[in-house]
């Protein structure tokens, strides 16, 4: 008999720097999503911390660090934060649509916008209009581009201010990358896409929003402790964040306490777009 999904091919990237703790090594281990199953493929491989770049799921395999964990947001039991309801009345007005995935110039101009402007020295800040269709496009899964645009007096959509990449998979939405425009006059952009995520995902009876990886310690990463309650991935599965543990890492958060810097000049925010250019086989 043959059987109806070969096991998949694992493949790992050579050393290079950390995009996320300076003087760390990174290494990931990656496997390509190219079958009529890739949906299933991805789907079991984010319930064990995997993510996905363009074909691609990968998941930190460093040596000697496990700093990267993954985390997730139980939708059905989230609730807003003082602020975060501040930010979702703010912005409640935004016209909302699903896309299919298909790239736009209007996308990539903002794209680049809030790359100059909050990772001017990241991996993807060279990316060209090909390079962000590639993103955009290549995909086996079930993909879509939420945008999120200004309304005009009419009410109809108008300028665009956000979008993200968005998979939607068995048991949740997973946010592949999100971006806004950072000079816009409302605040929380960033964190209205994430609260609109995590209704859609309730409304739609899916039990989590899955927003990659936390870094303790990693200055950029350190916004997703924010989102109660949190499930985190570690060596005995997933377990929730305890409330002691998220007070203690929001007040860091705060506090502007990050014990290891920032992240390395160099580094994307999901350190995904070079990923298969480093490939050894295992």
């Amino acid at each position: 008999m043959t059987a109806p999904v070969r096991f998949p091919r694992f493949f790992v990237t050579s050393p290079a720097p950390c995009p996320y703790l300076p003087g760390k090594t990174e290494r990931k281990v990656f496997t390509e999503l190219n079958s009529p199953h890739s949906d299933a493929l991805n789907d079991a491989l984010s319930r064990i911390g995997f993510r996905r770049s363009q074909n691609v799921a990968y998941r930190p395999s460093c040596a000697d660090c496990r700093a990267c964990v993954s985390v997730r947001v139980v939708a059905d039991e989230f609730r807003p934060s003082s602020s975060q309801k501040r930010t979702e009345r703010r912005n409640k007005d935004l016209v909302v649509s699903e896309c299919r995935p298909w790239a736009t110039a209007e996308q990539f101009a903002l794209l680049q916008g809030y790359l100059s402007h909050r990772h001017p020295d990241g991996g993807m800040a060279a990316m060209d209009e090909i390079d962000y269709a590639d993103m955009v496009e290549h995909t086996s899964v079930n993909t879509v581009v939420i945008e999120y645009r200004e309304p005009r007096e009419d009410g109809g959509p108008g300028k665009l201010v956000a979008a993200c990449l968005t998979d939607r998979q068995g048991d949740g939405l997973s946010m592949i990358y999100s971006f806004y425009d950072p000079e816009t006059e409302r605040s929380g952009l960033g964190t209205f896409v994430i609260l609109d995520h995590i209704r859609r995902a309730a409304a739609e009876g899916l039990p989590f929003v899955y927003l990659g990886y936390w870094v303790e310690g990693s200055e950029r990463m350190q916004y997703k402790v924010r989102y109660r309650p949190l499930d985190k991935l570690g060596p005995e599965g997933w377990q929730r964040m305890s409330d002691e543990e998220q007070d203690r890492q929001i007040a860091r958060v705060v506090s502007g306490d990050g014990s290891a810097g920032p992240a390395p000049a160099g580094a994307s925010k999901d350190g995904s777009s070079e990923l298969t250019r480093r490939v050894v086989k295992v």
